[in-house]
């Protein structure tokens, strides 16, 4: 399995976790199912809306974009392509800073963690990872020395 199938699954588990807590902040899905936690403080706090949409739905929107870019990445057009593994990397780092800021909240201003959200972020975390692992890998195929990688 490669580097993009595996950013590709992991975007498709990502986008379940986002859905299942989105659907619960549209008041579809009744109490989360958290053993570990406080799901229902972190999710109804102020910090679960962005820019005017919930957080879960910005989750969403991002796995799909990832999803989409992993499954397009792994076109015979784009296989070895540097530039789909540079566009993986970006977007998967942005939703990894994200995340990371979530976090952050969640620890040090709400002071109540949601397991669905750890969850998200490692999932993110391990997109992000593995997303530089293919970048790493595409750019040393075109020749590219670690020099190089370091400014990009």
């Amino acid at each position: 399995m490669t580097k993009r199938m595996i950013v590709a699954t992991l975007s498709l588990a990502g986008i379940f976790v986002a859905l299942y807590l989105l659907l619960y902040k549209l008041g579809i899905v009744g109490n989360l199912a958290c053993s570990i936690g406080s799901c229902e403080t972190v999710n109804l706090s102020k910090w679960a809306t962005f820019l005017g949409a919930p957080v879960a739905a910005w989750g969403v929107g991002f796995y799909v974009v990832m999803f989409v870019l992993a499954l397009a990445s792994l076109q015979d057009r784009y296989i070895e392509s540097v530039g789909m593994s540079k566009v993986l990397a970006l977007v998967s780092g942005s939703g990894f800073a994200f995340s990371a800021w979530l976090t952050y909240l969640e620890l040090f201003v709400i002071h109540a963690v949601c397991q669905w959200c750890v969850v998200s972020a490692i999932i993110v975390t391990l997109i992000f990872v593995f997303a530089l692992l293919d970048l790493r890998e595409r750019s040393s195929f075109a020749g590219l020395d670690s020099s190089t990688l370091q400014n990009l």
